[in-house]
């Protein structure tokens, strides 16, 4: 190009100016210009210096070649505008760098302008109806002011794209998120599942609190608001009453999103107001650097919408599931002549065998068995595991001596009797209930990983995993409770005792992952 190229690129407009720039934090539009002629890039960014859309400078790159070109979009994603010469390093330099783009790259959000000072090489026509590009000017036809045109029309159709693309992207991750929240069983997972998508879902830090307004928690005895899940600083809040450990500034927040039951939206943060079909108030506080878009808001409106009813669903849930547990506990210490005395340590049993068969997974082992239904469901499994007990006499049950050669073998017709019960209860086509695994655990939490345990004198991991677990939660439950015949032992004291019998009497990696929630296991 000549310098009296140069002249001619902006002869008619020289002075024309942009609106001047606002101040902003806003990220800059980043432009790319490839031209291998250095005046181009110097004209380029001297017409453009006081640029602004929407209150966002320019932000220019420079390639002189195709090939540095690819190099800069390797790195950088988020270019809005590439100005593009045809003829560089080759005749077709650009069109192939257009091609590469769209092709290779999958590109179809920059908007790319060609620039050419030798249009007879690549015909307009031709190149618009065989290349995916914006627009094609000749270096001759823009001024200053057509200049600023036509970047202004290509970043009002990149905002107007990368808007839908945001929108399907939100609404791609609202599809994903309903689908892995309602798999939940827990709500404690649930809620916390509700805050890690929102966080994705917006873009922001997961610095989130959820809370509930009526009804309780779990474990909780009074009505009230409390923390339901919270990630962030907020984590160690969960059951937690919000009006005596969230900081006032939250709490005033949310205290005002459930008075005016609607969301509310401020510089940076939200509170999002999730009301249940059976009428159940949930708050969201979501912390954000950034203010949020009508965009946003419009899928978090959706989000909202969409879930609100997992948390009935999950409530429900978990009272069924108490009620459950509750049954058969009572059932089981029937069972063993209790009357009911025994409820709570039956249901330690239950929490313990939870925790450890959860560690089990986190470390890795047993993925293949150690699914979702298994670690929902072995610990109501548990409950049952001396339900064979009701066909062995009271008198052995309750002797507060040793016992005979005969009364040991009563006792531990226990298991035998225990599975058949179940067995008979569990449905055959049904292989993963919480009746199934009672009946593995029944029969075999007292098989030695060693092969020297009863009924069966099955060894290793030819013992159910399930049976495994149970043995060492009924052997903790069992040292830490009084006996007849014995005091209970100290948390300390049974956990070495544990420790002493990995590899003969239970299972060594059940044993590892009972020591790693050993100290959580006391709190039980």
């Amino acid at each position: 190009m000549t310098s009296a190229d140069d002249d001619l690129l902006f002869f008619d407009d020289q002075d024309a100016k942009s609106d001047p720039p606002s101040p902003t934090t806003s990220p800059r539009w980043k432009m790319l210009i490839v031209d291998d002629e250095p005046e181009v890039h110097s004209i380029t960014k001297l017409v453009l210096a006081d640029f602004s859309y929407k209150g966002r400078p320019a932000q220019f790159l420079s390639a002189y070649s195709a090939a540095e070109a690819r190099e800069v979009l390797a790195r950088e994603e988020d270019i809005a505008i590439i100005l593009l010469d045809v003829v560089m390093e080759t005749d077709d330099a650009g069109l192939k760098l257009v091609h590469h783009i769209r092709e290779e790259l999958k590109n179809r959000h920059v908007r790319i302008i060609l620039r050419t000072g030798q249009p007879g090489q690549a015909p307009e026509r031709a190149v618009i109806l065989d290349y995916d590009i914006n627009d094609y000017k000749a270096k001759t036809q823009l001024t200053a002011q057509q200049l600023f045109t036509t970047t202004v029309a290509a970043l009002r159709s990149y905002e107007d794209i990368m808007a839908i693309e945001t929108n399907r992207r939100g609404l791609v991750k609202i599809i994903e998120a309903s689908s892995s929240l309602f798999k939940a069983r827990s709500m404690k997972l649930f809620a916390a599942g509700v805050l890690t998508q929102l966080s994705a879902i917006l873009g922001v830090g997961p610095d989130a609190i959820l809370c509930v307004q009526r009804g309780r928690v779990f474990g909780r005895t009074e009505d009230g608001l409390y923390v339901l899940a919270g990630s962030g600083r907020f984590e160690s809040l969960i059951n937690e009453p919000a009006t005596e450990h969230i900081e006032p500034g939250v709490l005033a927040s949310v205290l005002d999103c459930l008075e005016k039951r609607r969301n509310s939206y401020e510089p940076d943060h939200c509170t999002l107001y999730i009301r249940t079909p059976n009428d159940r108030e949930n708050v969201v506080y979501l912390r954000s650097d950034r203010p949020l878009s009508e965009l946003d808001r419009d899928l978090i409106e959706l989000f909202c919408g969409k879930i609100s009813v997992g948390f009935d669903n999950l409530f429900l849930y978990e009272q069924l599931r108490r009620a459950q547990e509750g049954t058969l506990a009572l059932l089981a210490n029937i069972a063993e002549r209790g009357h009911g005395e025994r409820v709570e340590p039956t249901l330690r049993i239950a929490a313990v065998a939870e925790r450890v068969a959860r560690r089990l997974h986190a470390d890795g082992h047993h993925r293949a068995l150690l699914d979702e239904p298994f670690l929902e469901t072995v610990g109501l499994a548990c409950v049952m595991h001396d339900v064979g007990n009701a066909m062995v006499d009271p008198e052995i049950l309750g002797k507060p001596g040793p016992l005979e050669a005969h009364e040991h073998e009563a006792m531990r017709a226990h298991t035998l009797a225990g599975g058949k019960l179940l067995e008979r209860a569990t449905p055959v086509a049904e292989s993963r209930t919480y009746l199934h695994l009672g009946m593995e655990i029944a029969r075999h939490h007292h098989e030695n990983w060693d092969g020297t345990g009863y009924p069966d004198r099955l060894k290793g991991d030819v013992i159910p995993l399930a049976a495994r677990i149970a043995a060492v939660a009924d052997a903790y439950d069992a040292m830490t409770s009084p006996r007849p015949h014995r005091p209970a032992l100290g948390h300390e004291a049974a956990v070495a005792e544990i420790r002493k019998g990995s590899g003969t009497r239970f299972d060594p990696t059940v044993v590892d992952a009972f020591l790693a929630v050993a100290d959580e296991v006391a709190r039980v």
